[in-house]
């Protein structure tokens, strides 16, 4: 026996283009197969859907498919709602995938909200080892955040988008007109994440909502198709200077860390857009109280958000204390300190020695939300 031992390296660099489109406008459902003549996309496709949006649109963008020369091979259409967006619920789509023998010459098409996209890019990212996906956003969260971006998973008990993966789409197709039938309170908790988007890097767009703010609850397409398309904008220049969440990329987090603490507890029965706005009120005090976020922005930015109808605080019975361990599950947690993104102006962030990940202890957040909640 000798000491020796024989290495192999094994070289993979390689450059990979992972570009896309988003088109922003009205009547784009039934102008699909146009709109993705340059993605170069297999002809066979499965339609991902939901229950509360398939019955509404699945027919228009299968038509409009087929009419472009797409086979739609299988559809998967599963129960709506954040209580599916589960390992089982994507194990039962990968098996309507397998069960039409869909092979890696197929993609699929994600019609639906957050929960569409997330499922529907996560089986993308892993069925046959990965094939391509396009994102059909059917609420104005899914238009202003989620569909782009490519970050994908689903909720385990621990917490929210817990098991994932980052998997680009090939394009994302925002058709304004869909968002008509949404139910006003999850129109209103898509515009939370354009609040957050306008106070982490956008004080304009933060202007333009206070000032336009009664015609895009009335729904008008010309402000949304600018609202959706600016957001869109926010959102892609951060992901393609930090597509896998290095640093920049925590900035779009804000709100979030509290907020899914907040909708876990609540065992995914409050709307997330709705917890966001929370989260943003929450972590808002906290940047104040310490000494990062000025009293008279923060004061500005939570005075919008409760007359644009969000609640100031939950209506949860938990106590503070079980915000606090659920925040330890969240996926900024390092060395076991939870990282918060806190605003600095309205528009731009704090960035610390250690990016923009700022560690926080406990206590401080504990006395931010009793203040807050009272319990």
């Amino acid at each position: 026996m000798t000491d020796s031992v024989e290495t192999v390296d094994v070289s993979l660099r390689k450059a990979v283009d992972d570009s896309y489109r988003i088109t922003v406008g009205p009547a784009l459902l039934e102008r699909a197969a146009g709109l993705l003549q340059d993605r170069k996309l297999p002809k066979r496709v499965a339609i991902v859907s939901d229950t509360g949006v398939y019955p509404l649109y699945g027919q228009t963008l299968r038509r409009a498919l087929e009419a472009g020369g797409y086979e739609v091979a299988a559809e998967a259409v599963f129960e709506a709602g954040e209580a599916s967006k589960t390992r089982t619920t994507k194990a039962w789509i990968e098996d309507r995938l397998l069960d039409a023998r869909l092979g890696r010459d197929a993609w699929i098409a994600a019609l639906g909200g957050g929960v569409v996209g997330d499922m529907a890019g996560f089986v993308a990212a892993t069925y046959l080892r990965g094939i391509p996906f396009v994102q059909f956003p059917t609420t104005l969260l899914a238009m202003v955040d989620s569909s782009v971006g490519g970050k994908t998973g689903l909720d385990t008990p621990h917490g929210k988008n817990l098991v994932g993966a980052f998997w680009q789409p090939r394009a994302v197709i925002a058709d304004v007109g869909l968002l008509g039938s949404l139910p006003a309170d999850q129109f209103l908790a898509g515009l939370a994440e354009s609040v957050k988007h306008a106070v982490i890097a956008d004080a304009e767009l933060f202007a333009f909502m206070r000032v336009e703010w009664e015609r895009i609850l009335a729904r008008d397409p010309g402000v949304l198709q600018v609202l959706v398309a600016r957001n869109c904008a926010i959102k892609a220049r951060v992901v393609e200077q930090d597509e896998r969440e290095g640093d920049l990329r925590k900035i779009l987090n804000y709100g979030h860390t509290l907020g899914h603490a907040v909708e876990t507890a609540a065992d995914y029965a409050e709307l997330h857009g709705m917890c966001v706005a929370l989260g943003m009120i929450y972590e808002g005090r906290l940047a104040e109280r310490l000494g990062l976020w000025s009293s008279g922005e923060r004061q500005e930015v939570e005075a919008f958000l409760r007359q644009a109808g969000y609640p100031a605080v939950d209506t949860l019975a938990a106590d503070s204390e079980i915000l606090i361990r659920l925040t330890q599950a969240d996926k900024k947690a390092r060395e076991g300190k939870v990282e918060y993104v806190l605003p600095q102006r309205l528009g731009a962030m704090h960035r610390g020695e250690r990016g923009y990940g700022v560690r926080v202890d406990d206590a401080e957040v504990l006395a931010v939300l009793r203040e807050i909640r009272g319990r």
